[in-house]
């Protein structure tokens, strides 16, 4: 890469180099608190920004409100005077560069919403000033970057990589995992401009392990893309199999199990309820969508969207048929919920294929009951409502359902008195073994 002389960029990348920058992140949320955090934690001053008064009045008490995030590390970055939260956009201007971490969600129609992004960018443009850096983090369809932020940018009458830089690189998180966090897990990002790359480069360098540039934003936002879309592939061919291994009489778990011990040439993904979380079961259809603009059908992403919808009417038809199986109909019947989160060991709840469990069961007249430690009460959801609290596991409680679903695997369960006290199984996560009383679905 050149070496940047104009004064503008080159003033930036020393603010950046040095850390005497100030890094702002625009929504603090599953991927802007902890992104915070890390800016904190590597020595910059921080000031998050968000619409959400409890959020940032949180932070300012030195407070996490995300389970999995410790609360200690927002009150070192609050007493170390490294962390700051407001809900006043203007304040934006203190900032030298801001990340965009906000919601990319579908529609009703099943296409790209990107009101969040613009909406949020709308917010900031006002107070945008030479010498900043706007990054955009959130995961969205290749092209957005440079026809949709940069002339909402451009408008205002900077001029791209010569007074204002603007990058994309997306999120990684993986809420629980133990293993990599934002400051290990290798950071994407593409730049509108050879400037831009370079002002992203010092942005992300000083933050995170490994910073793997690509040509373009375009480039950037597809390799988010295509991270997701594999998954949701590999995911929707094992619940395609999952069916046919039960009518079988094969257990899928096993053979998957005995798969993965192939050194080389295979890499094990499992069936489930159906796909959670906000990636997943999103992502694909904004490559989805925007493939129609170029006249062309993603054929094999749009199976596989196909078959993992359609996984959680697959367990209640199973529901149903192993109440049948035991003389009672899914009609009034009382049934547990074990696990509403997306995935184990996390209180995030968005796109959870539980919740879509539970509203099917209803629908059919079932009695719907929850127990999640991370979810004493049903949360609110934009799409979905329950008037609902987590019941506390026993084995009277167990005994008095007429069947217990275990739809999210979390590791707090205590899965002996489960199995030992639930008169009927069905197992979505495959954690139990197979038995008289044990459904698979």
């Amino acid at each position: 890469m050149e070496p940047i002389t104009e004064p503008i960029a080159a003033a930036l990348l020393e603010r950046l180099q040095s850390r005497s920058a100030c890094i702002g992140i625009v929504g603090l949320g599953y991927v802007g608190l902890p992104l915070a955090l890390t800016y904190a934690e590597a020595g910059y001053r921080v000031l998050g920004l968000d619409i959400d008064a409890s959020k940032t009045g949180a932070i300012n008490a030195g407070r996490s409100y995300i389970q999995h995030i410790d609360g200690e590390r927002v009150g070192r970055a609050r007493a170390a005077g490294q962390l700051e939260a407001t809900t006043d956009f203007a304040r934006a201007a203190e900032a030298d560069a801001l990340i965009l971490c906000v919601p990319t969600p579908l529609d009703r129609h099943r296409e790209p919403d990107l009101s969040y992004v613009v909406a949020t960018t709308d917010a900031l443009v006002p107070h945008l000033r030479a010498g900043q850096v706007v990054s955009l983090e959130s995961t969205t369809y290749p092209g957005t970057t440079e026809e949709v932020l940069r002339p909402l940018i451009e408008a205002r009458g900077f001029a791209i990589g010569r007074d204002l830089f603007l990058v994309y690189s997306p999120e990684r998180e993986d809420p629980g995992n133990a293993h990599y966090n934002t400051a290990t897990i290798p950071k994407v990002m593409g730049g509108s401009t050879a400037s831009c790359r370079a002002v992203g480069l010092a942005l992300y360098e000083q933050a995170v392990a490994q910073v793997v540039e690509v040509s373009s934003t375009q480039a950037a936002e597809m390799t988010k893309l295509l991270e997701n879309i594999h998954r949701a592939v590999n995911i929707g061919l094992m619940n395609e199999l999952k069916p046919l291994a039960d009518r079988m009489g094969i257990d899928l778990y096993e053979v998957i199990r005995a798969a993965a011990t192939k050194p080389f040439g295979f890499v094990p993904y499992y069936p489930g309820p159906g796909l959670g979380g906000h990636c997943i079961p999103i992502d694909p259809f904004y490559l989805t969508w925007k493939a129609r603009e170029y006249g062309m059908h993603t054929r094999f992403i749009e199976l596989a969207g196909e078959i993992n919808t359609a996984m959680p009417a697959y367990v209640v038809s199973k529901t149903a048929d192993a109440l049948n199986d035991v003389g009672k109909p899914l009609n009034g019947s009382r049934l547990l919920a074990l696990g509403i989160a997306y995935k184990k060991n996390v209180d995030d709840m968005r796109e959870s294929p539980a919740v879509e469990v539970m509203e099917l069961l209803e629908a059919k007249g079932a009695q719907i009951a929850y127990s999640d430690p991370f979810f004493p009460v049903f949360p609110p959801m934009r799409e979905h409502a329950f008037d609902l609290r987590s019941l506390e596991l026993s084995a009277q409680l167990l005994a008095g359902f007429d069947a217990v679903l275990l739809t999210t695997d979390h590791d707090a369960f205590d899965y002996a008195l489960i199995e030992a006290h639930a008169p009927l199984l069905i197992d979505t996560r495959g954690r139990f073994s197979p038995g008289p009383k044990v459904v698979r679905a």
